[in-house]
């Protein structure tokens, strides 16, 4: 399970990465997305991935820690409200600048220099 996990956190974190570094304005807000997500699971798995525990602790035997999914709650909000804005302000970035570079620059400004 652990081993899934990890993969799963690289490879988000991978595409994301790659997606970020990308010229256009809409994979590098899906490339954040998928960074946050990775985020996510990281939180997720520092906390241990018991399958049976309890989630309040009443004594001995194995208990689920809710501060990773309280943490993970949190960050779920927090990227929704950060996804929009962004794409608030990349559709703002397109209709004053015409284009949907990350930079402002035209694929013909791209081709003169």
């Amino acid at each position: 399970m652990e081993s899934l996990y990890a993969i799963t956190t690289g490879v988000l974190t991978a595409c994301g990465l790659y997606l970020t570094l990308r010229g256009r304005t809409f994979p590098v807000v899906v490339g954040l997305t998928l960074l946050s997500y990775a985020v996510n699971l990281f939180l997720f798995s520092m906390g241990g991935l018991t399958t049976d525990g309890a989630a309040i602790v009443d004594g001995g035997g194995p208990y689920a820690d809710p501060l990773p999914q309280a943490l993970v709650l949190t960050a779920i909000v927090i990227g929704f409200a950060m996804t929009a804005f962004v794409v608030i302000l990349a559709m703002r970035a397109r209709s004053e600048v015409g284009n949907d570079h990350v930079d402002g620059r035209s694929h013909d400004e791209e081709e003169r220099s």
